[in-house]
């Protein structure tokens, strides 16, 4: 099943060993070891109960077999699928001790990798109509950056960097500790990897002439107005590749993509977005 997800395994491996670490605790799921007859098998059902996108599905069956290889986890969506409120996800077959023992981490992964999907959507599905595609940011939750920005792209978004090692983005800090855009350029083409991308952070029209003066390919323009992105369109004489980010929201995305601009970062996606409400029921 992992050839579905293009997450290397060890990431995979290691995140969810440390989810099931900390819920199992030293001794595991007491409750259900005390009520289990350890050689009956049950049959539980995954719901969805409200509508939404599915993302995490592979996850969750390592998570069930991590318990107990010999759980059988069937897929009735595929991650990517819209899911309707009180539709059924998947059906988990095995002990009933290890089904419970896995139940909550299952979950977990499930809601909050859909939930992040199903947010996404709302916004690609918002500015459909335009140029501009929805990207994720490095705000994720600590250890939890891959699933998450795997999760964006099921819901049809992108993803920005993965990392700092992913790619060179000049933002203000840097560009203040170099004393301003052309000085900071200067010191990281004579120190940058070969063939490694530039983008510079700007937050004035100003900064934006002076980028294209220094012929930058990638500009952020962060935290301005559609206006102001228009007015940057409107004086990218270089073809230089747009992206809006800063505080974008639902109710904003839709006039920025109307800009023309190309890119759009949304950091909520992965910092804010509500999980999926699931279920897990023994039949």
């Amino acid at each position: 099943m992992m050839d579905n997800i293009d997450i290397p395994k060890h990431i995979i491996n290691k995140i969810i060993e440390n989810a099931l670490a900390e819920d199992l605790g030293s001794f595991g799921d007491i409750t259900s070891k005390s009520l289990s007859n350890k050689k009956t098998k049950i049959e539980a059902s995954i719901n969805s109960n409200q509508d939404g996108v599915i993302s995490g599905l592979d996850i969750i069956e390592l998570v069930f077999k991590n318990i107990d290889a010999n759980t059988s986890v069937t897929n009735h969506l595929n991650d990517c699928d819209e899911v309707k409120n009180g539709a059924e996800i998947a059906r988990v077959i095995g002990h009933s001790h290890s089904i419970l023992a896995a139940e909550r981490v299952a979950l977990n992964f499930l809601g909050h990798m859909s939930g992040i999907a199903s947010e996404t959507n709302k916004y690609v599905k918002s500015i459909a109509n335009t140029k501009a595609r929805i990207l994720s940011t490095r705000k994720t939750t600590p250890g939890l950056r891959a699933i998450e920005k795997y999760a964006v792209r099921c819901g049809g978004g992108y993803n920005h960097r993965y990392g700092l090692d992913y790619g060179i983005l000049v933002k203000d800090n840097h560009i203040k500790a170099a004393g301003g855009i052309e000085k900071a350029l200067k010191i990281i083409k004579n120190n940058k990897p070969f063939m490694t991308d530039i983008e510079v952070e700007v937050d004035t029209i100003e900064q934006f002439l002076e980028c294209q003066r220094l012929d930058v390919r990638y500009i952020l323009l962060d935290n301005m107005s559609p206006q102001y992105i228009s007015e940057c369109i409107k004086n990218n004489k270089n073809g230089a590749v747009l992206e809006a980010s800063g505080g974008i929201n639902l109710s904003t995305v839709s006039d920025i993509a109307q800009t023309g601009v190309d890119f759009i970062s949304v950091g909520r996606l992965t910092h804010s977005s509500p999980s999926l409400d699931l279920s897990l029921h023994i039949l």
